[in-house]
């Protein structure tokens, strides 16, 4: 037998926003305060009902002994039967002191005396009653009861107002919790379009404004001076950059072109010629920092996004691995490749091409001679591919593998190799523009870097950050 792991089972969003959870306690204070209500109303007519069956039935008990007072058993008799006619009518019970029922609709009471509940008859049957039993000076047991099924039909009237107080109570809750809750998730909806529009690069992005003067646009107002405020000084720090960065390439190109004339006119001199080498690379260093500094500074402005297309990554791979192949043999490493074929990607080709040749150069430039080095694209589900770089050779400490994604940070046995600490710095801003996962893990010995992408028409790549750093 097979089984399939199923994800679990996830309340829908409306039901998990702080609105509708703010409105469910208001409607279950209101649905606990109408219930409180109708208990007290209940229990209030109940008693108001019973208190007034409970005086009707003591008046008639007191003409009752009148009537024995002054006529006998006989007068007794006469004033039950006179009393007990019409509709409306009270229920007597009239018991001689050895326990024979001289008069009345009630049943024997026995020894009972005091308040009762007993069931009469009538021309409808059976009927519910309250009575008062009490024995007279003479010895004759007299009862005098009233129906209580007038108690009865107020008591369910009342049950049935309140049943649909508070139903009418929920249903009108309920749908003013739900509508609420979605005019609230529509705000917040468009507040985190906003800023996943501002994090892809768009710095002009504002939250709009319903006018409405209320708290939420109170705090999107707010947010949007804030977002104002912030596209300023960002726009001035990358400003400054660029300026920076191109004011001081073009006079290092003008020294590197007046190295190059100045070392044609040295002459044979072989001391000249190697200073002059020495200064040129140099110089193209400082170049070369420049340029990824751009580079870093335009793919995490977001702006690469438009030529985003299909990518084959398989084709980009094999690519990699064979222009890097020679010169890895020539500096004795050894580069191998793992590809599965026709995964495609959605990115720009060109910035996946410049991560993945920056973790292979990375690779070859800080591990030893004899050193292997493994490039490997594989499928992960359905949805998602895996492209990692694996080396034997040294590794990075697990203190300092996050902080290898840092500008311009290297290890202290990288610092006499060339390079500027900037390789993986561009890499892991490909990896944010493309919304992958970066991994950095130890492969015992050695490091593995390894990006999870997301394929052709399936969501970013399954991590809680686009950039992960694990151990």
């Amino acid at each position: 037998m097979r089984y399939v792991l199923r994800p679990p089972l996830r309340p829908p969003r409306l039901l998990q926003t702080a609105s509708f959870r703010l409105a469910a306690l208001y409607l279950l204070l209101f649905t606990s305060s109408a219930a409180t209500l109708g208990g007290a109303v209940f229990w209030m007519t109940h008693e108001s009902l019973m208190e007034q069956l409970q005086s009707r039935v003591r008046v008639a008990l007191e003409h009752v002994e009148e009537a024995d007072q002054t006529g006998g058993a006989a007068g007794l008799v006469r004033h039950v039967q006179t009393y007990s006619r019409g509709a409306g009518a009270l229920d007597y019970l009239v018991q001689s002191p050895t326990g024979v029922q001289l008069s009345g609709q009630l049943p024997a009471v026995g020894a009972r005396r005091g308040w009762a509940r007993l069931t009469a008859t009538d021309q409808d049957g059976t009927k519910p009653v309250l009575a008062y039993v009490k024995q007279l000076p003479d010895g004759v047991v007299v009862a005098v009861a009233d129906d209580l099924r007038r108690v009865y039909r107020a008591d369910d009237a009342v049950l049935r107002a309140v049943a649909f107080s508070i139903a009418t109570t929920i249903l009108l809750g309920g749908v003013g919790g739900v509508w609420l809750s979605r005019v609230f998730v529509r705000r917040v909806d468009a507040m985190s379009r906003t800023a996943e529009a501002i994090i892809d690069g768009d710095l002009g992005q504002r939250i709009p404004l319903r006018g409405s003067g209320d708290d939420l646009d109170g705090l999107a107002e707010t947010l949007n001076r804030m977002l104002d405020r912030i596209e300023t000084l960002l726009t001035s720090v990358r400003e400054a950059s660029n300026n920076i960065a191109h004011d001081l390439r073009t006079p290092l190109s003008r020294l590197r072109q007046h190295l190059e004339e100045a070392r044609r006119q040295a002459g044979a001199s072989a001391d000249h010629a190697l200073a002059f080498d020495r200064a040129k690379t140099e110089v193209e260093a400082l170049l070369g920092t420049f340029a990824a500094l751009l580079r870093i500074a335009e793919v995490e402005a977001g702006a690469q996004r438009a030529a985003f297309c299909r990518v084959d990554l398989s084709v980009v791979v094999e690519t990699v691995a064979d222009a890097f192949a020679p010169s890895a043999e020539d500096g004795g490493r050894r580069i191998t490749a793992e590809i599965d074929p026709a995964i495609t990607v959605h990115g720009d080709k060109e910035l996946l091409t410049q991560m993945l040749v920056n973790l292979v150069d990375n690779a070859l430039r800080h591990t030893p001679r004899g050193t292997e080095v493994r490039l490997s694209l594989t499928r992960l589900g359905r949805q998602h591919a895996v492209l990692a770089v694996q080396d034997n050779g040294g590794g990075i400490p697990k203190a300092e593998r996050e902080q290898v994604l840092r500008r311009f940070y290297r290890l202290d046995h990288s610092r006499t190799t060339p390079g500027s600490g900037l390789g993986l710095s561009l890499v892991a801003a490909v990896v944010e523009l493309h919304g992958a996962a970066l991994r950095l893990d130890d492969a015992r010995p050695g490091l593995r870097v390894s990006v999870t992408l997301g394929l052709v028409g399936s969501a970013r790549a399954p991590a809680s950050e686009s950039v992960r750093m694990t151990a």
